[in-house]
């Protein structure tokens, strides 16, 4: 008998799987030059290594440094809690987050995952021994160099807004010239014709009906904003709002935090100024009919959160058929509920079968947005970057009828039948 020994074969050596992650500037040109030159780069830089695999590269557009409104960097990390990466290279601490807290929560979470983050521009690896330290002490330094520029810009704005000076503005009916408003003649007619629609008695949702069967598409804000707009009378608030700080940038309205500059006859006027008083009276005049409305919006659980897959507009909360056995709270595109099926033919939802399937996907926490794009259909994006997809039925209408309701709906019936039979 004869018997051979087999040797055991070298195991191969696994390839790292990276990816890189970039953010690029927002609202300007360079914006897909500089996406495309980072994808390259990243693409060569990864795939020349042997010792590496290319697991991608995830980019989003710099509106923020937070990571919650940063849909590619939640699936970067989406892909790295599925053990789908290794290792995330990124240009540099300010590129990765904007603020401390960020930029460490999400490197401690790669790290127990195992993911090491190199950032090029510091040479620093958060796994190292030294990495989180160094880390803290660099985002630190990143944030205040933000901050600093923030308030360099905000300062360079509030003096020009002494000077009676625009930086940057866009505005229906005129256009931003070196520093000054011109009037758009075309655009300019459009504006007198709905300050004469709505002195002579003509509702907002009847002018923006009006206007979008010419093509013309403007919202129920944008005409109501419109009508109260100094700056088409020829004048200028300035500071009507500001940024609240260098890393939400989130924009306030200004009611007494900074000072305001009230410009007078700064540029060419669109309405005279006899008319736009008169508009600012019929508003006042209309508003003092209406009920005093609530102080506070009601804010609901789904509300901002529920987008129209078909005209983009948010959803919102109506008590439907009120006063009637069919009587429902649903949700329904503004677009429909405010113009019509002409303007967007969407579905509206009732809140129940939405709690019902909410629930179904974890609940309201895990979810960071719902699009409805078509019938019985609804999309969920998880705030994990994972989306779901699921299918609802209304309830029949029968289904809902108590006892009484059948009972009436049967003896109507039969004194229906009974006059058709005497006649």
């Amino acid at each position: 008998m004869q018997i051979n020994k087999i040797e055991a074969l070298p195991e191969l050596p696994t390839l790292k799987r990276v990816a890189a992650y970039a953010r690029v500037s927002s609202g300007k040109e360079t914006m897909l030059h500089s996406l495309s030159a980072q994808v390259d780069y990243y693409t060569e830089f990864i795939g020349k290594n042997p010792n590496w695999e290319f697991s991608g590269v995830f980019v989003d557009e710099a509106f923020t440094g937070t990571k919650e409104q940063r849909p590619d960097f939640q699936r970067m990390l989406s892909e790295c809690r599925a053990g789908n990466i290794d290792m995330v290279i990124t240009k540099s601490i300010s590129r990765f987050a904007r603020n401390t807290v960020t930029i460490l929560a999400s490197v401690r979470e790669l790290g127990n995952l195992g993911v090491d983050v190199y950032f090029e521009e510091q040479n620093i690896h958060s796994n190292s021994g030294d990495g989180e330290l160094m880390l803290s002490i660099l985002s630190s330094y990143a944030q205040e160099e933000s901050r600093s520029v923030s308030e360099n810009c905000k300062w360079r704005i509030r003096n020009d807004f002494k000077e009676g000076k625009i930086g940057s503005m866009t505005m229906f009916g005129f256009r931003l010239e070196q520093g000054k408003l011109l009037v758009v003649p075309e655009e300019a007619e459009i504006v007198r014709e709905i300050f004469a629609d709505y002195l002579s008695g003509m509702g907002i949702i009847s002018i923006m009906k009006k206007h979008r069967e010419k093509g013309v598409s403007f919202s129920k804000n944008g005409i109501s904003g419109m009508l109260r707009n100094e700056k088409y009378q020829g004048d200028m608030l300035l500071q009507k709002t500001f940024v609240e700080n260098h890393i939400t940038k989130r924009k306030v309205k200004n009611i007494g935090q900074l000072p305001q500059y009230y410009v007078s006859k700064s540029h060419e006027e669109i309405i005279d100024r006899d008319t736009f008083s008169a508009v600012q009276q019929e508003i006042a005049r209309r508003a003092d009919k209406r009920p005093t409305a609530p102080q506070v919006p009601a804010v609901y659980p789904y509300t901002g959160l529920i987008r129209c897959g078909k005209c983009g507009a948010s959803y919102r909360r109506k008590h439907a058929s009120a006063g009637t056995r069919y009587e429902k709270i649903v949700w329904i595109c503004a677009t429909f509920n405010t113009l019509g099926k002409a303007e967007c033919d969407s579905q509206q939802i009732p809140e129940d079968i939405l709690d019902a399937k909410v629930a179904e996907v974890g609940g309201l926490d895990a979810i960071s947005e719902i699009v409805i794009p078509g019938r019985n259909r609804l999309i969920f994006t998880m705030k994990d970057g994972s989306v779901h997809e699921s299918k609802w039925e209304n309830h029949s209408r029968q289904n809902s009828w108590t006892p009484e309701m059948r009972e009436a709906a049967r003896q109507k019936a039969l004194e229906r039948r009974k006059r058709k039979h005497e006649t």
